[in-house]
């Protein structure tokens, strides 16, 4: 969730950032299931970036979405940049090309993700549609070059696009042209943490395969089927990766916070204001040597912030966050929760997942994160296809799932969301091989029937 922490207390001690960690734990009986997805917006004439200034603007949308809502806008410098409930639920925030993200509340089931999505998208629709603006269901935007895409009002963004381009060559796509679906999920312990950090981390890839869906860029297929998880892997590799280091003896806390420490800072923000420190390490900035803030000591925020800006294929707040997942329509959103939820809330299911994923090595677990970008389910592991992988994992889900027991008022549990991953292995194909196929055959070679068939 990209609202930026207020809590100016200064920081004396590692410990102080260890502990920060460990307020995390939480009983099971206190589990919550946060869901985030982005949407890209586009004019639905002419099927263009929605700018933010002007009448039909992003800016004029969040207004109209304030009004709505009753919820709190946040500002900065004047503009209104997103919307929180004050109550505790969700918040909506702008990502830097205009995605349209909306960060859950925390809830106690799926069925409760699946209301709150159907709940945002006729709220969004009601405001969007007379503005003349539809979202799009995509890992990335089909059709738009880097030129194209307007930059939102975000002194955060102006820092990261100036740095983005000196470590790696995807940055800029990555902020302004992909979109993505993510689960945050508790732990109970920092070895309940380690164990579900594991097994997420791990099989990432089976996520990404069954979320496959940006095989386009610029009007023309890009050779992947998720592009958007192949940008990943040359934004910038000091803050995302597999992170071999977590399976190592050890891992805990601490070591994220060792590790989180040492990750090159974009920001430190005090008041409005962002202050470019990009590049250098928040273990300068704690030990009163940063350039920028000569002997001036990071604060929680500062933390919490430069935590916000670590991009691992499973990132670690006070949560865990589930990163491998390509945007997608609507209807396939609550199916991601569903998945992570199925293996990981369930010891069944997460002693099993373990067991599927314990012996494979740094090494493999790397190649098959390179492999799926372009395979997908082709991918392989040892002697296994990833699709093999991918239907063990559903079925760990399932039985997960089933297990929690959590009802619907038609008497149905958590399994019915993982309908539409079941679809997809039943096809054998991605999403994206299914798109593919369209493109090549019904829609003639061209991506604009995606604006109608995959728009929310």
């Amino acid at each position: 969730m990209a609202r930026d922490q207020i809590d100016m207390t200064p920081l004396q001690s590692r410990d102080e950032l260890v502990t920060w960690f460990e307020a995390g734990c939480k009983p099971p009986s206190e589990f919550r299931i946060g869901t985030e997805h982005e949407k890209t917006p586009f004019t639905l004439e002419g099927r263009q970036p929605v700018p933010y200034e002007g009448a039909r603007g992003i800016g004029a949308l969040l207004e109209g979405m304030q009004l709505l809502l009753g919820w709190e806008p946040i500002m900065e410098q004047g503009n209104i940049i997103g919307l929180y409930d004050v109550t505790g639920g969700g918040a909506i925030s702008l990502e830097p090309g205009g995605q349209f993200e909306l960060s859950g509340a925390p809830v106690e089931n799926v069925h409760q993700t699946q209301a709150e999505l159907m709940a945002h998208l006729a709220q969004v629709r009601e405001i969007a549609t007379p503005l003349g603006i539809g979202f799009l269901g995509l890992g990335m935007t089909p059709s738009w070059s880097r030129e194209q895409i307007p930059v939102m009002p975000k002194g955060r963004y102006k820092i990261m696009s100036n740095y983005m381009p000196k470590v790696g060559q995807y940055g800029i796509d990555m902020m302004y042209r992909t979109c993505t679906v993510q689960t945050n999920l508790d732990f109970s312990s920092e070895a309940d943490m380690v164990k579900k950090l594991r097994v997420s981390i791990a099989l990432q890839p089976v996520a990404t395969a069954l979320f496959a869906n940006s095989p386009f860029t610029e009007g023309k297929p890009n050779g992947f089927l998720s592009f958007r998880s192949e940008i990943w892997r040359d934004t910038d590799n000091a803050r995302s990766g597999m992170l071999p280091w977590v399976f190592e003896d050890g891992m805990g806390f601490e070591r994220w916070v060792d590790y989180a420490l040492d990750v090159p800072m974009y920001f430190v923000k005090r008041g409005e204001t962002y202050i470019d420190v990009a590049g250098s390490s928040f273990r300068a900035f704690f030990e009163g040597r940063n350039n920028s803030l000569p002997g001036e000591r990071p604060t929680l925020s500062d933390w919490a912030n430069h935590l916000s800006t670590i991009f691992p294929e499973v990132r670690l707040k006070r949560y865990l966050e589930m990163r491998g997942a390509d945007g997608v329509p609507w209807g396939r959103l609550p199916a991601l929760p569903a998945f992570w939820v199925g293996l990981l809330y369930d010891d069944e299911s997460l002693d099993a997942a373990w067991d599927l994923v314990s012996h494979w090595t740094a090494q493999e677990r790397q190649a098959l994160r390179d492999d799926v970008p372009r395979f997908g389910f082709k991918a392989r592991i040892r002697d296994h296809y990833l699709f093999e992988i991918a239907r063990e994992c559903l079925k760990l889900s399932h039985a997960g799932l089933r297990r929690r027991g959590r009802i619907d008022q038609l008497g149905r549990d958590e399994s019915r969301y993982l309908e539409p991953l079941e679809r997809i292995l039943e096809s054998g194909r991605t999403p994206a091989e299914e798109m593919l196929d369209k493109f090549n055959g019904e829609w003639g070679g061209s991506v604009e029937p995606v604006y109608q068939e995959y728009a929310f």
